[in-house]
């Protein structure tokens, strides 16, 4: 699998062609995207209160959903959100120095919290209404219940047919709509009869002041709702699964770590303007981290007509797999695959990188809309953890990758913290 660019696999009831060839990845994602979309499992996955957000609908409404929510993840937007990302950090920062001497903290899921504070803190401003404590919990039994794949999907029984665990699910999700339906109120009270310059500074009143570029619509309610579970759900999850590798591997690298440390104690007492940039050793083990364990280890898509892929004829119906976890670690593609080298992302080497040997975020039109506000968050937080907190593997510490919609360590990360 790490050595064929192209493999074929006999699943029951199913041809299923696993892809990691650059010019075959291409073709899927840029190239012939129409003719690839999401397939039914995972069509089913992202239907639990996703359905009328990006992430979901396909077509004419993804185009349009598309084209009004990316002025919220520009450039100049991501970079004005620096400041609650750095307070979200320090929060957690004040917290870990109350804790006793040589305490052992699960890291993967002290990250879970700092970056669900991170996007309370961006998308609602004022934070959530709901006990943060509370909605993680809520969003791990999310995770838990989509990810679950049984016979009733992969024989693609209707889903009005019960699965397991479709009772907890459905109250996990009324619990979200709640949260989100009481927030949302509340912010068109206030925004209403608010300029511009008085309207809270946040992803919340760009998404309800958003408007579609060609028809001038804003979004409906429940598309506004998924978006914003969208963001909640994937965005939390995926860059608290980049920071607890990051963590780790740093852990495992203590000459990395303390160029991490010079770099973080240099820059961070500098402006927080273009602080994310300056933060070029960071970004580059961030990178490194994203290319040996990326939060979505496998992409999946359904071909609608036949094509050609490299010398494979690929049929009606073939479910197609790109899987960057494998990719990444590519024998034909990297040199020390299994290795950890951030000098590979490091501005000198970084062009050397081939494209679509790399796909973090994914590639071609349904690229990451937010890849720029996960890893400025990633690269900010990792700074300020490793600058001000030595972190040392627990002895008994098992650590292993498991996947499980995304890819988090199996048992936790328990580390030994010790502040400055």
């Amino acid at each position: 699998m790490f050595e064929q660019p192209i493999a074929r696999v006999k699943l029951p009831f199913l041809d299923a062609v696993l892809v990691h060839d650059p010019a075959a990845i291409r073709r899927v994602l840029v190239d012939n995207p129409g003719n690839y979309r999401k397939d039914p499992i995972q069509r089913r996955i992202l239907s639990a209160g996703l359905s009328d957000g990006l992430l979901s609908v396909e077509g004419e409404r993804w185009e349009v959903q598309r084209r009004t929510l990316a002025p919220l993840f520009a450039r100049r937007t991501v970079t004005a959100l620096m400041q609650p990302m750095l307070m979200a950090a320090e929060a957690l920062v004040q917290r870990w120095n109350g804790l006793a001497a040589q305490s052992i903290l699960d890291v993967a899921a002290e990250m879970t919290r700092v970056t669900l504070n991170v996007l309370a803190l961006t998308i609602f401003s004022d934070g959530l209404s709901s006990n943060i404590d509370e909605f993680r919990l809520a969003m791990n039994a999310y995770f838990a219940s989509i990810g679950r794949i049984g016979a009733l999907d992969l024989f693609g029984a209707p889903k009005t047919v019960p699965r397991p665990g479709g009772r907890s699910l459905r109250r996990t999700m009324s619990y979200f709509e709640a949260v989100i339906d009481e927030i949302i109120a509340t912010r068109r009270r206030r925004l209403d009869g608010m300029t511009q310059a008085e309207a809270p500074a946040d992803l919340l009143t760009l998404l309800l002041r958003a408007l579609d570029p060609s028809t001038g619509r804003p979004m409906s309610l429940a598309e506004v709702r998924s978006n914003i579970l969208t963001f909640l759900s994937a965005g939390h999850e995926t860059t608290a699964n980049t920071l607890a590798w990051s963590l780790f591997l740093l852990s495992q690298a203590p000459d990395w770590a303390l160029q991490v440390r010079k770099e973080a104690d240099r820059e961070l007492a500098g402006p927080v303007e273009g602080l994310a940039d300056r933060l070029v050793m960071t970004r580059a083990v961030v990178d490194e981290a994203l290319r040996l364990y990326p939060p979505i280890a496998a992409l999946s898509r359904a071909a609608e007509q036949g094509d050609r892929l490299g010398a494979e004829e690929i049929k009606p119906g073939a479910l197609i797999v790109i899987a960057p976890y494998v990719l990444h670690r590519h024998r034909a593609l990297w040199e020390q695959p299994d290795g950890f080298d951030p000098t590979r992302f490091l501005p000198e080497r970084r062009g050397a990188v081939a494209r679509y040997t790399y796909l973090p975020f994914g590639a071609g039109p349904r690229t990451c809309i937010g890849s720029s506000f996960a890893l400025q968050e990633a690269i900010l937080l990792l700074a300020v953890l490793v600058q001000r907190f030595d972190m040392r593997l627990a002895p008994a510490a098992k650590v292993w990758p498991q996947q499980k919609i995304t890819l988090r360590p199996a048992h936790g990360l328990p580390m030994v913290i010790t502040p400055r």
